[in-house]
């Protein structure tokens, strides 16, 4: 009999697969749902309405006190005096004569933007306002607005009014304007559903963060009525209220009060915000919109249509009526829309409730009037303080409530009097509704933040001092950071400093201006920032500028400076530095710590402990400043302080570090004491003379400073000869022939440790410059170091040569900062010293650092103040200035008036300035001719007064392009009563330098004849003569023959000074982009001013100067020459380990290729190279093409006020060398953009090509549009290539 069949396995195996999927696919259902039902939390507010309130906590107190904000209309707006007529129905005229205004709505922080007075003046208020507010909420909610660039940062603005003289309409751009301006890149939509707008993108906010397409979003709205439009035509209809209040739900409503607002929500997945540590002020349960649809008028209120959303509403937040405590109405104040309004209430909330527990009703329309496209926002702001108050504000103006309203129908009431509002076992909840005017209707209901996220118990440690940081966009806006600082702190004394000064490092942005107050305590932090904000020195308090582009050197000081409890402080209060100093202690065996503790000051200056005692402190510190997040670009160090620089540099493990200090301590120690060494004011080439056998130079400190070493007599003898020596106390005589018993031992021991290549570069003071990775590891070096002379003021001009311009010492007391400073000098250099031998070393220290962060360089204040309490902070104090077009303002492009050039000295009737300023003192001259420049840049880029323009700002940094440049020419050539050289702009970049060369003209024998280069026989006019002529080839030559009768260099060293280069942008973002400019007579940085704009705030972008435009420059001399000048400008503009993308346009993309070629044998590979429609040479088909691009050039002369001889020649001698600058081979990958459009007429063949291995891309435009109308465009496209093609690891 046969067996019955066996299962098939393979169906089993189907069965258990399909299940798998079932339970896959059930549990990515539940996700999914759970990720749209996510509650979204409120991290940040904002908001300015009616009655000053100017933040939420101004709005509560309004609400709290009971008080309101309604205003006579506003008389600063051109609006009709006549327009108040206290009668109903007369023809263009308003029976109320009172609203709720922002009197300040004109008032913006222009420059704090980067946008321009003339630009500010024709913008929407609305922008402006959405702006400043969009900066204050997201500063609220401890997020660095500056952070957000590049991100998925949504905007969601409600705007209504379009009606500002000059914006004709851009409602659009109300939000596109936000994310332009902070560089946001997740959905951005402006909505107008009139009264509704701020409660729709809410809800649209919500949902499109639930559903991923962006992970931060802004959501709000605004309203400023520039025109009276509204109150015309609602008087007409009789819908006003007659004196501009809102009664909301009261018996005696008799129609609405319209007002102005901002208010601005920052909103993220409640779980993104806890996994961030943000602290949420609410969470938003559920939302819904709908449309009343056919009713019964557009724009009548529909009942049925708002029990709906409110049903929606709760079904979205899964609660039931009664889980809602309180709503926050629309209440109007109409007879026909609150009635219809409450009794949709009572429908749905009023039912199925205790009668002792009813819903309550209010309105801060009652408060501020109706501010429209503003109105749900600042619900939603009154009910999320609301809960944190545990109090439900009065609505005002109610004598009773209306009769119109069935309030028995359901447990809805009146809040007429102040509430307390319990939590009843659950957290608070409230609704918010708002009804459009259009029909569109909105109710949200939001939560208190959940209980897990109240403040956690305070685990701030202890801090010897506390730095609390500022900074501003403005040196002139920084007292008033400081002054709204000390104000909001004064009034909160529960918050530790250490917590405030870990919120201004971490949350708030970080501007080129900054300062910075240390105190050991609450009263002396607060000391420092009045002195701050009234202007006044203070021991505690310190401003600066951050330098951008140069290098941080760590100095490590030499033996002398050690003292009796040296480190003892930071050993007790650090334990970075406590572990580190004594784990050299241990290896040195030497009892460091027993010593300085000591009272015996001589142990403390015997070479033995003193070396092994300098070497321990200053690693401790160098560790410690690790720890903090400072870190050096480059190290150096005074003898022993070498040893340490090496250790800190890698060359040497800690355990042979400690072996090689010791035994050099141990040995010098050991050799017969006696020597002398004196400190003598003279130069090394002053003493070298009586340099012998038995007196050596020990040291060359500084140009006039050197110290003498040897044997006691003959020392002695050498140094009488000058009127300024000091014996130094010493027991040996270092650094000279005396110490060469121990060279033999010291060299044994040397010989038996592992050297390792240097992680950070080190300039040894044995030769003066910087020093090898092979020479560091040999150990004849260490030996030579003990003997030979320390040359520490070569050292330092190797630093500064490098482009150091912040030397901070390691050391216990400010040794080698005085020294440097007589070395490096120039201005704009810092000396910072992180010990001195008075005060408290842990004081001494956060001082510094205090100054360095002034300097730009910050430290990871996380680190240096680690803690979880939180605190509060105000948000920026911008600086504003009125802006307001009136209907009768012109919109041509005719310049708005400016301000007059300051007087310069004497009458003013006494002929032309430069005349009048021929007699007087250079500096004076100079003075007065920086202040005139100040004046008329002041008055081109529309800014108020001169004062705005500081006088080392550079042009193109502060918005001046070719066309503004060319507008100060021609003004300072009127001014001035001579035309301006052509150029002379951009070729002398701040107000300081244009002045310097101004002034340098009357002693001259004045300014150059008015023809200048455009008289017709001049070199300009020549060649001009003969481009017209189709005299190509004869203008060619005669600019070579210029060129060659003009100086020239060879090498970087022969053109001496390289400029450093120019900055368009600043930004945190790998890689920044180094742009090399066309080498032709319309280069220069500002042909990347447009461009760069792009990236400013979010990437670096710099220009190095490409040599020989300027007058009185020399000319290149071969293609090597440039690209020598080229890639040290390169190696300025990235003194640190940033990678860096390389930028050439035109024939400047061949020396950007080849730069970047050089710097990648050298190690230092660029991530990338951007040609920008970079013609090579070779074809000579195209001599027609070549005719019409020079004609392109002579058609943008007037950009550059001219081209003068310099420039012309220095395009012959370029476009000579760049026949000979052809591609190499380049690891780096490369961008060929190229335009769309050609700039020739009858040219088929005039599209650039690259014939090495690329990516292309096309933008719109022509070869020269390309960086002029279409610079976005080009910027964007180079923005997409770096974030898809460019590594940066």
């Amino acid at each position: 009999m046969a067996e019955p069949e066996k299962p098939d396995s393979r169906m089993v195996e189907a069965l258990r697969a399909s299940l798998k999927e079932i339970e896959r696919l059930r549990e990515r259902n539940r996700a999914l749902t759970a990720e749209a039902r996510e509650p979204v939390a409120i991290v940040g507010m904002a908001c300015r309405y009616p009655g000053g309130v100017r933040s939420p906590e101004d709005l509560w107190r309004l609400v709290a006190d009971g008080g309101e904000g309604i205003t006579p209309f506003p008389d600063d707006r051109g609006w009709d005096p006549d327009l108040y007529d206290p009668t109903p129905g007369t023809p263009g005229r308003s029976y109320t004569g009172e609203g709720g205004f922002l009197h300040d709505a004109g008032d913006f922080d222009a420059a704090f933007f980067g946008i321009s007075p003339h630009e500010a003046l024709v913008m929407d208020p609305q922008q402006r306002l959405l702006l400043e507010g969009s900066w204050e909420a997201l500063e609220d909610a401890g997020i660095d607005p500056v952070s957000l660039r590049g991100s998925r940062t949504g905007v969601f603005a409600g705007v209504m009014y379009h009606d500002y003289f000059g914006s004709f309409g851009s409602g659009s751009i109300v939000s596109g304007r936000v994310a332009y301006t902070l560089g946001l890149e997740g959905p951005t939509l402006s909505v107008d559903t009139a009264c509704s707008s701020s409660l729709v993108t809410l809800h649209l906010a919500a949902q499109s963060l639930r559903q991923g397409e962006c992970t931060l979003a802004l959501a709000g709205g605004v309203t400023v009525m520039a025109s009276p439009g509204t109150y015309v035509e609602f008087s007409r209809q009789g819908a006003l209220s007659p004196d501009g209040r809102c009664r909301a739900f009261a018996d005696d409503a008799d129609g609405t009060g319209f007002s102005e607002g901002l208010g601005v929500l920052v909103l993220e997945r409640l779980s993104d915000a806890r996994r961030l540590g943000h602290r949420v002020l609410a969470v938003l349960r559920g939302s819904a919109v709908n449309q009343d649809g056919a009713s019964n008028g557009l724009t009548a209120p529909n009942g049925p249509s708002q029990q709906r959303v409110i049903r929606q509403a709760l079904a979205a937040a899964r609660l039931a009526a009664g889980d809602v405590d309180v709503v926050e109405a629309h209440g109007t104040g109409t007879t026909l829309g609150d009635p219809i309004e409450a009794q949709a209430l009572l429908a749905t909330y009023g039912q199925d409730r205790p009668e002792d527990t009813p819903l309550w009703l209010g309105s801060v329309k009652s408060n501020i009037g109706h501010t429209q496209a503003a109105a749900g926002v600042a619900g939603v702001i009154k009910m999320v303080m609301a809960m944190r108050h545990g109090v439900l504000p009065r609505t005002l103006h109610v004598d009773e409530p209306s009769t119109k309203v069935d309030w028995e129908a359901g447990q809805v009431r009146l809040l007429t009097q102040e509430q307390e509002w319990p939590r009843a076992g659950r957290p608070r909840r409230a609704g918010v509704s708002s009804f459009g005017i259009s029909g569109t209707n909105a109710h949200a209901i939001v939560e208190e933040a959940p209980a897990d996220e109240e403040p956690v118990a305070d685990t701030e440690p202890d801090a010897p001092a506390v730095v609390w940081p500022l900074s501003a966009r403005s040196a002139r806006a920084l007292p008033a950071q400081a002054e709204r600082l000390h104000a909001f702190l004064a009034d909160r004394p529960e918050w530790r400093p250490t917590a405030v000064a870990r919120a201004l490092g971490t949350r708030r942005a970080v501007f080129e201006h900054r300062a910075a107050v240390t105190g050991a305590d609450r009263e002396q932090l607060l000391a420092g920032l009045r002195a701050l904000a009234a202007g006044e020195p203070a021991p505690t308090a310190v401003t600066g500028r951050a330098r951008t582009g140069g290098r941080t050197a760590f100095l490590f000081t030499g033996q002398g400076a050690q003292r009796l409890g040296m480190g003892l402080e930071l050993r007790a209060r650090y334990p970075v530095f406590a572990e580190t100093f004594d784990e050299i202690d241990a290896r040195t065996g030497l009892d460091l710590a027993g010593v300085l503790a000591g009272d015996d000051a001589e142990a403390v200056h015997r070479t033995q402990y003193a070396q092994a005692a300098l070497f321990a402190f200053e690693v401790a510190l160098f560790r410690l400043l690790e720890s903090f997040g400072i870190r050096p670009d480059v190290l150096a160090g005074h003898s022993i302080g070498e040893l340490a620089a090496a250790h800190a540099a890698g060359v040497l493990d800690l355990a042979d570090a400690c072996t090689l200090v010791t035994a050099r301590g141990r040995l010098m120690q050991a050799l017969p004491e006696g020597g002398a060494m004196v400190a003598v004011r003279a130069a090394e080439d002053e003493v070298r003379p009586l340099l012998d056998e038995r007196v050596g130079l020990a040291a060359v400190n500084g140009p006039d400073s050197v110290v003498l070493s040897g044997e006691r007599d003959a020392v002695l003898a050498a140094a009488k000869g000058f009127a300024r020596t000091r014996r130094l106390s010493v027991s040996h005589a270092f650094h000279s022939p005396l110490m060469d018993g121990m060279l033999d031992a010291f060299r044994t021991v040397a010989e038996g440790l592992a050297f390792h290549e240097p992680r950070i570069p080190v300039v040894s003071a044995l030769t003066g410059r910087p020093a090898s990775g092979e020479e560091l590891r040999d150990p004849e070096h260490w030996v030579r170091h003990v003997r030979e002379t320390v040359r520490f003021a070569d050292a330092v001009a190797a630093l500064a040569g490098s482009g150091t311009t912040r030397y901070v010492e390691l050391g216990p007391d400010a040794v080698l900062t005085g020294l440097a400073r007589e070395c490096a000098g120039p201005d704009g250099t810092a000396f910072v010293a992180l010990g001195r031998r008075k005060g408290g070393e842990a004081a001494t220290l956060l001082s510094g650092l205090a100054q360095l962060y002034t300097e730009g360089l910050a430290p990871d204040w996380a680190a240096l103040f680690p803690g979880t309490a939180r605190a509060e902070l105000p948000t920026y104090a911008f600086r504003h200035e009125r802006y307001w077009m009136g209907a009768d303002a012109a919109l041509t492009a005719a310049p708005l008036a400016g301000p007059s050039a300051a007087a310069p000295p004497g009458p003013a009737d006494d002929g032309p300035l430069l005349e009048r300023l021929a007699a007087a003192p250079r500096a004076e001259r100079e003075a007065a001719l920086t202040e005139v420049v100040r004046a008329q840049a002041a008055a081109v880029l529309g800014h108020a007064g001169p004062e705005e323009i500081e006088p080392d700002a550079r042009f193109l940094e502060i918005g001046m392009d070719s066309v503004s440049a060319a507008e100060l020419r021609g003004a300072l050539g009127r001014v001035l009563g001579t035309p301006l050289p052509a150029g002379a702009v951009f070729d002398h970049p701040t107000p300081a330098a244009l002045a310097a060369h101004l002034g340098a003209l009357p002693a001259a024998g004045g300014a150059p004849a008015a023809g200048g280069d455009d008289d017709v026989e001049s070199v300009g006019g020549l060649v001009r003569r003969a481009a017209a002529e189709g005299r190509m080839a004869q203008a060619i030559e005669l600019l070579r023959n210029v060129a060659g009768i003009l100086p020239g260099f060879d090498s970087a060293a022969g053109l001496g000074t390289v400029p450093d280069p120019v900055r368009l942008a600043t930004g945190d973002a790998a890689p920044r982009l180094v742009c090399l400019p066309s080498p032709m007579a319309l280069g220069g940085a500002h042909q990347y001013a447009r461009f760069a704009r792009h990236f400013q705030g979010r990437r670096d972008v710099l220009v190095p100067a490409v040599p020989g435009f300027a007058p009185g420059e020399a000319l290149p001399l071969s293609v090597d020459a440039v690209v020598e000048v080229v890639v040290e400008g390169i190696r300025r503009a990235c003194p640190d380990e940033r990678p860096y993308v390389l930028l050439g346009y035109s024939s400047g993309g061949q020396f950007a290729h080849a730069a970047a070629e050089i710097m990648e044998k050298a190690g230092r590979p660029a991530a990338g190279v951007v040609l920008l429609d970079t013609y090579l040479p070779g074809d000579d088909g195209k001599d027609g093409l070549w005719r019409q691009m020079f004609d392109g050039m002579l058609d943008r002369e007037s950009s550059l006020g001219g081209f003068g001889t310099a420039r012309l020649a220095a395009m012959s001698r370029y476009s000579d060398l760049i026949q000979h600058c052809l591609p190499g081979a380049l690891s780096a990958p490369v961008l060929f953009v190229r335009p769309g459009e050609s700039f020739a007429t009858g040219a088929d063949d005039w599209r650039a090509t690259w014939a090495g291995e690329h990516d292309l891309a096309e933008v719109p435009g022509t070869h020269f549009t390309i960086l002029e109308d279409f610079a976005v465009a080009t910027a964007e496209a180079v923005d997409e290539w770096i974030t898809t093609a460019v590594t940066t690891d």
